[in-house]
Order: structure tokens, then sequence, then C-alpha cells
């Protein structure tokens, strides 16, 4: 056989091999042969569900950047949703009755079974005071103004706003580890300035983890976690604390003033 002629005969046998590698593609790429995707894995279930963000997560920038805000809310607070919805399953089923008001729920903690209260602690009040985060932020200048009650009352009680300012920052900046600063109505009807360690929240009462921690309502909470503000700021919390005053939603703050004032 000729040199030529076996030349002929690979280059057919290529050309053979490519046109059945391209119709393989294009039967690929067919709607009708296209493989299904694979099933979506079940929505959690519970009493307790992940609410949206009141806003996107480009919102608050430059205060709080979009991917703090998707790993924050999608990530961390959906995990403490999830994490409650199974801590508390084994009492459902057993019979617990669960107050779908998160906030109510955790002034309840100590009546639960002491192997589940560190985890509904935890987890509830990762829930509770997530849910109450999102709605003290808004865009800036969509916030509006403390009401001219919350500021009176800011002028009686903390000596005024930049006071006011300076003492809620401090009690986040000298938070050691994780936690949350607070302005709270107490019992009292006094305004006052706390910390509380993890997730734990004023409105614990009894049950949160620090001894003689102030409790009442919460009207405004920043939460000093790392993973708040990590992305932007590093290890600089303080500057993150003063960029959040941008993004306050004074409008929110102020409605939950005036109904800690009615109890």
């Amino acid at each position: 056989m000729d040199a030529s002629l076996n030349r002929r005969s690979f280059l057919g046998s290529v050309a053979v091999v490519a046109a059945a590698g391209n119709a393989f593609g294009q039967a690929q790429k067919s709607p009708g042969l296209t493989p299904a995707p694979p099933p979506a894995p079940p929505a959690p279930t519970g009493p307790f569900t992940l609410p949206p963000l009141p806003y996107p997560p480009d919102a608050l920038e430059p205060s709080i950047d979009a991917e703090t805000m998707r790993i924050h809310h999608g990530k961390h607070h959906a995990a403490y949703v999830n994490n409650l919805n199974a801590a508390l399953a084994p009492l459902i089923a057993g019979g617990l009755t669960v107050d779908p008001d998160i906030d109510v729920f955790i002034t309840k903690i100590s009546t639960l079974p002491a192997d589940k209260q560190t985890a509904v602690r935890n987890n509830g009040g990762g829930h509770a005071n997530h849910s109450l985060f999102w709605k003290l932020l808004a865009p800036k200048g969509k916030g509006g103004e403390p009401s001219k009650d919350l500021v009176a009352a800011i002028d009686r009680d903390l000596g005024g706003m930049d006071k006011f300012k300076e003492a809620i920052e401090k009690a986040g900046a000298a938070r050691f580890g994780s936690g949350w600063s607070w302005l709270i109505v107490t019992p009292e009807k006094k305004l006052a300035i706390v910390s509380t360690p993890n997730q734990d929240s004023p409105l614990m009462g009894d049950a949160q983890m620090e001894k003689n921690a102030a409790t009442g309502t919460p009207i405004l909470g920043i939460d000093v976690w790392e993973h708040a503000y990590y992305l932007k700021y590093q290890n600089r919390r303080p500057d993150y604390l003063k960029a959040i005053w941008d993004v306050v939603n004074w409008n929110e703050v102020s409605s939950r003033y005036a109904k800690a004032m009615q109890k």
C-alpha cells in the first residue's frame, strides 16, 4: 500500500471521529437530552424562618459592604434559624408549644429542659438579635432622625447625643470577643446602654449568661461579632462602630422607643 493511500485512510478516520464527537456535543446541547439538575435540598422546617433583608445587600455601602451583608444574612443568620429549629424539633415532637414571636420565646428559655437551653439561647438569641438588627439599619439618608421624645430621653438619661454615641461605641469596642452593644429601655422607663456576650439579648432577663447585666427592651443594637464587619474593617472595630451611624434607621429606633414607653 503506497504512502498516499495510508495518508488518505488516516485523514478519513480522523474525519469520522471528529464528526461523531461533534454530533455527540450537539446531542448534549439538545434540550431533550440535557441531564436533569440534582434535586434541591429540602427547605428547613420548624417554627422559625429567615426573614428577608428589607433592602438590597449593597444598600448600606460604604458603611457595610454588600458581601458582608450577603454572608451575614444568608449564612450566619440562616444558620441560627436552622440550628434553632433543629434544637427544638424533639421538644416539639414531644408536645412543646413554641411561641412564633421569637422575642417572646427567648424570654422563656429557663422553662426549657436544661440540656436544650444553651443551644436555644445561642441560636434563638442569634435569630432574635439579627431579625431586629436588619430593621435598625437603612440606606444612608433613608433612616430619618431621632424623634423629639427620644432626643429628650437621651438628653435626660445619657447626657446628650454625643455622649450617648460615645458610650455605645465604647461598650461595643470593649466587648471582649463577640457580642452586642445595646440601647435599651429599662423596666423603670429609663434609657441605658448595655453590652451582652455572644447572642444574649437584653430580653432574656435571668436567662442571660452574664450576671448583673441590665435587662430591658432593646431599641437599638449594634452587632460586634467579627462576621459583621471583618471583610471591610478587619480588626478596626471602632471604625465600624463610627461608620454605622450613617445607616441607623432612626425611624425604627424612635418607633420602638415609643412602644417600649407604652408597655
